[in-house]
């Protein structure tokens, strides 16, 4: 009998051969798939959990300004009768600008052709202003204003005046000299063709002195 036959089987069954069944560990690849997978679903996890937050907080800040220009446009109107309706808050005030009458102004030709200073120097007669000294350009300009014309006045000069002389001549540029005077020259240069026509002149004076308010805020 074998012995490694089991006793008691009285030789009935025996055991044969020369391999015996090997112990060894369990392998591990399951356990790190898992591993790594659990890794990954944690990372997307907390991904997902940022962007959230992010349009959270986002969309707050979204809302606050919303409401904020909701509360500015909403603000009511004063009350009829109170000092704030009396006028319009952005109203710009009226300008009080010299009457033509009160500027006097020497007309003088800078260009070759003959008698421009006198036929200017009657119309801005006829449209009010007073007409001071008419005739040539001073040396200095005579020949040498290339443009419509240049307004010459003392820096004391009031700039208003400057402002209704000019709405007369489009495109006339703005200097000063050594003069203690109020009066201005109007010196006409080679590009001078005509006078801003009368009621162009006039809507021009207007709107300075009556400047538009600020456009009103959109809601």
């Amino acid at each position: 009998m074998s012995m490694l036959t089991p006793p008691g089987m009285g030789g009935k069954y025996k055991v044969t051969g020369a391999a015996y069944p090997r112990m060894t560990r369990p392998r591990r690849r399951r356990r790190i798939v898992l591993v790594v997978l659990g890794s990954i679903i944690g990372l997307a996890l907390i991904a997902y959990g940022a962007v959230q937050l992010i349009d959270v907080f986002g969309g707050d800040a979204d809302k606050r300004k919303t409401a904020a220009a909701a509360k500015d446009c909403a603000t009511p109107a004063p009350k009829a009768g109170s000092a704030a309706s009396a006028a319009p808050a952005s109203a710009a005030p009226q300008v009080v600008l010299p009457p033509p009458g009160g500027i006097t102004v020497n007309v003088y030709n800078a260009t070759p052709r003959a008698g421009l200073a006198k036929a200017v120097g009657d119309e801005l007669k006829n449209r009010g202003f007073a007409i001071g000294k008419v005739g040539n350009a001073p040396a200095d300009f005579d020949k040498k204003v290339p443009g419509a014309g240049i307004l010459v006045g003392s820096p004391q000069t009031d700039k208003a005046a400057f402002s209704v002389l000019g709405t007369n001549l489009a495109g006339a540029t703005q200097q000063t000299d050594a003069r203690e005077t109020a009066d201005i020259d109007l010196i006409l240069g080679d590009a001078f063709k005509e006078l801003t026509p009368k009621a162009d002149a006039d809507k021009a004076l207007a709107a300075l002195a009556n400047p538009q308010p600020a456009p009103a805020k959109k809601c």
